[in-house]
């Protein structure tokens, strides 16, 4: 006679082992999942275009001898400053929008979509290793399209020129290339991460984190065109990095407003996202 034996739960006597990244597969992932996206490695090969543009005006300014008939210009249309790191950082900010749009609006809400947090919370998961490994995907983006070509110009200038002569003008350059790339990564990860875990629909997240830049340019624009005030400023996401920029490379700010409130704005729509995130995004504990 066959024995009957009752299904029940054996326990596992293993050992968890804990990696030192737990969020680096996230990470990688999210990653792989961009570049597979229609048309994103066209978007994110052209965002390094800015990079490409200001190494050429650090070779003409190295030979301007050879472009003087082509130009005709003076040495300072084409001489490089900290105001050309300044100029390469904040104009191209749209560039850096549209990249998000495709790398980052999936990033929280495809998993709302597919119920996935539990799956994630279920191992030796944290919510900040989730939210790390998925702000680290926009942090390689941004970091690789400002971070890595800056870097890249500032050396290739020391080497076009033959001297150390830009660096001991300049000395604190380096770290505010390093500084500003980190700012804007941070912030464009927190800015991304909120509305992308406002809704479980991935393609309405895209035309959020677009329209919202978008318009909050726009709301400055009639807002000044009203009050007559340059405070309007403060409304736009655009004008404040640009605000930001202008300090951390030393130059003059396009609006004449202290620097400390945009520096406000840009850090509460940080502290937002973070609240919002951490009310958002649930899991369970894992038992040890």
């Amino acid at each position: 006679m066959a024995t009957v034996r009752e299904k029940g739960y054996y326990h596992w006597d293993g050992r968890l082992v804990e990696r030192r990244l737990p969020w680096l597969p996230i990470t990688r992932t999210g990653i792989m999942l961009a570049f597979k996206k229609r048309g994103f490695r066209f978007l994110f090969a052209g965002a390094f275009l800015p990079g490409v543009v200001l190494l050429a005006f650090v070779y003409m300014s190295e030979n301007l001898e050879s472009f003087q008939a082509m130009i005709r210009s003076s040495d300072r249309l084409i001489s490089v400053t900290p105001g050309s790191f300044k100029v390469f950082f904040t104009a191209p900010l749209f560039l850096w929008i549209l990249m998000l749009v495709f790398a980052g609006s999936g990033l929280v809400a495809d998993d709302l979509k597919h119920n996935s947090l539990q799956i994630y919370f279920s191992r030796p998961l944290r919510k900040k290793d989730y939210l790390l490994g998925k702000m680290a995907v926009v942090f390689f983006f941004i970091l690789a399209v400002t971070l890595v070509p800056a870097l890249l110009v500032f050396s290739f200038k020391l080497i076009f020129a033959g001297s150390f002569k830009f660096f001991l003008a300049y000395p604190w350059l380096l770290l505010s290339i390093i500084g500003f790339s980190a700012f804007l990564a941070v912030f464009f990860a927190f800015y991304t991460l909120l509305l992308s875990c406002l809704s479980k629909n991935s393609r309405y997240v895209m035309v959020l984190v677009f329209m919202i830049y978008i318009f909050s340019d726009v709301l400055f624009g009639i807002l000044q065109s009203i009050f007559r005030t340059h405070y309007m400023a403060l409304f736009s996401i655009r004008a404040n990095i640009d605000q930001v920029g202008a300090l951390v490379f030393a130059q003059k700010p396009v609006h004449p407003i202290p620097v400390l409130w945009s520096c406000l704005v840009l850090g509460g729509v940080c502290a937002l996202s973070a609240l919002v995130l951490n009310r958002k995004i649930r899991g369970v504990e894992v038992i040890r």
